[in-house]
């Protein structure tokens, strides 16, 4: 009689990874870095909100397992500092495995209506977030190159990929700003490039293009939203959880170059 290969009971474990997270203390990224470290991951919170990290940190090793979650000071708009943060996650862990841009830069002006954007605001918001990302990426990358493996995941939106819809914003003095779909946009085609220039390196680079996330925004605009939504709901961290466990994990080592859509169908529609 022909065997059957039985699945491995760890094809989702990510115990002995090392896995950094760029705006790690922020709703998504602290999502993240929970579940990460549940499944057996070495988790380190790149941000710049110190005190925040410690909060988190704190909440996340009650846990008390055998694998490390820390805090490394990181501005991805700052080539010296990402290079800093490689450096010393290479002296802790000698190699890195993921790398999840996450982080969510912007300036003071960020969130106007589109007549209202100043050019000024337009590039650095640009600048800060889109080239924060190719910054994260080229210098974690390059070190992936070394090692011969490693995995980039870029957090995205279907805002990448679709127009707003306008009027869930009606009624609030909420908006999406333009700035927001161009850089997004960008991420997405850039994470495509990179999964075909890198894979010869055993490199994979993947996207997921998150729907809107409840946040306390105002009932209006969470009714609105919802009622584009064929689950008929915001998303919530939660839903986020098993999709980034399973792109860092072995058993997704032959994915690259896509972009994964989270949003209870709201682009379907």
């Amino acid at each position: 009689m022909e065997s059957i290969e039985v699945l491995n009971n760890d094809l989702f474990s990510l115990k002995g990874k090392t896995i950094l997270i760029t705006g790690g203390t922020g709703l998504i990224g602290s999502g993240f870095a929970e579940v990460l470290y549940s499944y057996g991951a070495n988790v380190i919170i790149g941000d710049i909100d110190v005190k925040r990290a410690d909060i988190m940190i704190n909440r996340i090793r009650r846990n008390k397992m055998e694998n490390k979650v820390i805090f490394k000071y990181l501005d991805i708009t700052d080539s010296e500092s990402v290079n800093k943060c490689l450096m010393n996650i290479m002296n802790e862990f000698k190699t890195i495995n993921v790398v999840i841009n996450n982080a969510y830069p912007r300036n003071k002006n960020y969130g106007n209506k589109y007549e209202d954007i100043h050019f000024e605001d337009w590039r650095e918001n640009v600048d800060m977030h889109l080239n924060g990302y190719f910054l994260v990426c080229q210098i974690f990358s390059k070190q992936m190159i070394k090692q011969g493996f490693g995995k980039i995941i870029n957090i995205a939106s279907i805002y990448g990929l679709r127009a707003p819809r306008f009027n869930i914003y009606e009624g609030t003095n909420m908006t999406m700003p333009a700035e927001y779909s161009a850089i997004k946009g960008g991420i997405i085609n850039f994470t495509r490039y990179l999964a075909a220039y890198l894979g010869k390196h055993q490199i994979t680079a993947n996207c997921i293009s998150l729907g809107g996330v409840y946040d306390q925004q105002p009932t209006l605009f969470a009714d609105n939203y919802s009622k584009n939504v064929p689950l008929g709901r915001m998303g919530s961290i939660d839903d986020f959880k098993g999709v980034i466990v399973f792109l860092s994990s072995d058993s997704s080592n032959y994915i690259n170059g896509q972009n994964i859509i989270i949003d209870g169908g709201w682009t379907a529609t």
